[in-house]
């Protein structure tokens, strides 16, 4: 046998379809456009909520957006420290310079009390750490 014998034994390739090649991408496409349609319209709505303040703001402190930075006071109005030695009264003002006010106002409570001074969170602090000085004394 020939090998021209065994070829035309068998059988011949599949012919190719008559007519346009089909394109499966626009079926496809218009299959995740309506499934993304179907997602959006179950979604739930959502209240926009906004976060309650860590600690309540009084009236006289204004808000900053600024990162707190401590201060070099050496007066504070309204606070006599004549009283006090003078290794003291630097403590005081150390204190004072670098704890930050709780008013939100992003400044010293030295710094809060000299340019705020109806600020009542900074007030009380200022009597409180001229307190815990005297008490130290």
């Amino acid at each position: 046998m020939s090998s021209n014998e065994l070829n035309s034994n068998s059988n011949p390739p599949f012919p190719a379809p008559a007519g346009k090649a089909r394109s499966y991408a626009g079926p496809a496409a218009l299959s995740l456009i309506l499934l993304a349609a179907l997602v959006w319209a179950m979604a739930p709505t959502r209240q926009k909520f906004t976060p309650a303040p860590l600690r309540p703001i009084p009236a006289g402190c204004p808000q900053s957006g600024s990162d707190f930075v401590p201060t070099d006071a050496t007066e504070i109005p309204g606070v006599d420290l004549s009283s006090f030695p003078s290794a003291q009264r630097n403590h005081v003002l150390f204190r004072m310079n670098m704890e930050p006010c709780p008013c939100s106002c992003n400044t010293s409570i030295a710094v809060c009390r000299s340019n705020h001074p109806t600020c009542p969170l900074c007030k009380s602090l200022v009597e409180k750490i001229v307190a815990e000085e005297s008490k130290g004394q």
